[in-house]
């Protein structure tokens, strides 16, 4: 990487970091671990610290259902209109300083400048929608089908909500709990991913500025994850659990969310399969390729991780994707001039670099890549590989990383096999100038959502989720407000 790059990254970063509470938010104040414990945040860039920040006990989590639990009566009762000027007012002060927010996440996650702006924006249209979707939570009456009464359905708040986010998208997937969770009236505790906690610290400052009151949003960063959402979600008072992770934690937060019978949505694991027929028109599949694949670096749930081409066009994408691959430009996130940032940790990568020796050793070849630079930070540099065998683990995986495995099919019938097997079924992307055979194909594909002939599905209005091992319920829409109700029938004569 190259010196002068990094120097500048660092200064500018610390300039930004500097302004971020480091400290837990409990009740609208911040203060230290109870038992004062602190953990490192990295920059992925260098590899350096970039602040410390407060790690809280179970003592604090318990705190924080105090603090939520407090205010969740007045806020219930806050008029959806009054809470709904209050997520306008954060989604204009996220998009008015959207410059400064996305330098912060590119300091602790990574990415790119451009995918960190884009990431604000994103997130700030789920406290829009939802400052919109706030008033517009409707119930419903009807006569009983016998005539022996009306029947009538309100949406109550469904109580206290733990949100569980990971280090990906640290602000968007706050965003995507927290706006639904309080249009409809339930206060919050935010525990981050210990990789990239000051996203959230900066998100409820931000949102307190906006006029939240306090105990409403709490934020808990810990390294004690396990402890202390166990310890938040063995309390009566919690009744719901939204968590934003990997299918094996998700698991076991289902399996304790079970004892005590606790709401749960759940957006896990994803291993989506980007099929293209040979009628594509290549130019687009190639633009949507490059999206599905590298938007955030290959750190996605939704990233494209398994290419399925038909056979006739197999070299001719393959030569492609290798070059829109190899004019990315590397390095540190804050740079104007760059693609494809740092990975988040030497874990990350290990993992990535893994993945692809394996695959090679088993027979695939290396178009572009492959090979994990020196010096400082968790770099890893866009990869294609071809000829990838089946049973390689990287199809079977979450990559997670800039590295596009590309397999061949010759019909119909196999794409959709080799797409659907996987335990995994959050996304798919479906490339073919035949709409019906693209929605044919989109049906028997499992998956949660499909992007035909589109590199990009994500939208605060559409209901994002999964099917098989890749969770449960959905997140935004109508659907992701209804996620933080409960339906209550009420049955009178009148």
């Amino acid at each position: 990487m190259n010196a002068d790059n990094l120097r500048t990254h660092s200064s500018v970063v610390a300039d930004i970091v500097a302004k971020v509470p480091t400290q837990l938010i409990i009740g609208g104040a911040q203060r230290p671990a109870s038992d004062g414990a602190t953990f490192d945040v990295l920059d992925p860039a260098t590899g350096g610290i970039l602040a410390a920040v407060a790690s809280g006990s179970v003592d604090d989590a318990l705190a924080c259902v105090d603090a939520a639990s407090a205010a969740a009566q007045a806020w219930a009762q806050t008029a959806p209109r009054k809470r709904s000027e209050i997520l306008q007012r954060t989604y204009q002060l996220m998009v008015d300083r959207v410059d400064e927010l996305a330098l912060l996440i590119t300091a602790e996650n990574g990415k790119a400048l451009a995918d960190a702006k884009g990431e604000v924006l994103y997130s700030a249209e789920f406290f829009r929608w939802y400052a919109e979707e706030a008033v517009r939570i409707r119930g419903d009456i009807q006569t009983a089908p016998s005539g022996a009464n009306k029947i009538i359905v309100i949406h109550q708040p469904v109580g206290i909500a733990v949100l569980v986010t990971p280090w990906n998208f640290p602000a968007a997937m706050a965003a995507r709990k927290i706006g639904p969770a309080l249009a409809a009236g339930c206060t919050t505790i935010l525990k981050p991913a210990s990789e990239t906690p000051l996203t959230a610290l900066a998100l409820a400052a931000l949102m307190e500025e906006a006029g939240l009151p306090a105990g409403v949003v709490n934020v808990l960063p810990s390294r004690q994850s396990g402890k202390v959402v166990s310890a938040m979600l063995a309390d009566p008072r919690v009744r719901k659990l939204s968590f934003t992770g990997s299918t094996e934690v998700g698991r076991t937060l289902l399996q304790q969310a079970n004892e005590h019978i606790v709401n749960c949505s759940m957006e896990l694991g994803g291993n989506a399969p980007f099929v293209v027929f040979a009628d594509a028109d290549l130019d687009a599949v190639i633009e949507g390729a490059m999206i599905a694949k590298m938007r955030n670096g290959g750190e996605a749930c939704t990233a494209a991780n398994r290419f399925y081409v038909e056979s006739g066009i197999a070299d001719a994408f393959s030569a492609r994707l290798t070059q829109a691959m190899g004019a990315l430009t590397m390095g540190p996130g804050s740079a104007t001039a760059v693609n494809v940032g740092p990975l988040v940790n030497s874990a990350t990568r290990s993992k990535v670099a893994s993945l692809v020796a394996e695959a090679v050793a088993a027979g695939a070849t290396l178009e572009l890549g492959g090979q994990t630079p020196e010096g400082p930070g968790f770099y890893y540099p866009p990869t294609v590989l071809t000829g990838v065998s089946s049973d390689a683990e990287i199809l079977h995986t979450e990559i997670f990383g800039p590295v596009a495995p590309i397999v061949t099919f010759t019909t119909e019938d196999e794409a959709v096999a080799l797409a659907n097997k996987t335990e995994y079924g959050l996304v798919s992307y479906v490339y073919t100038a035949d709409l019906a055979r693209g929605l044919r194909v989109s049906e028997r594909i499992e998956a949660g959502m499909v992007g035909l002939n589109r590199g990009l599905v994500s939208d605060p209005a559409a209901p994002f989720g999964g099917v098989k091992e890749s969770g449960l319920g959905r997140e935004g829409g109508v659907e992701g407000l209804l996620a933080f109700t409960e339906s209550k029938y009420i049955a009178v004569s009148w």
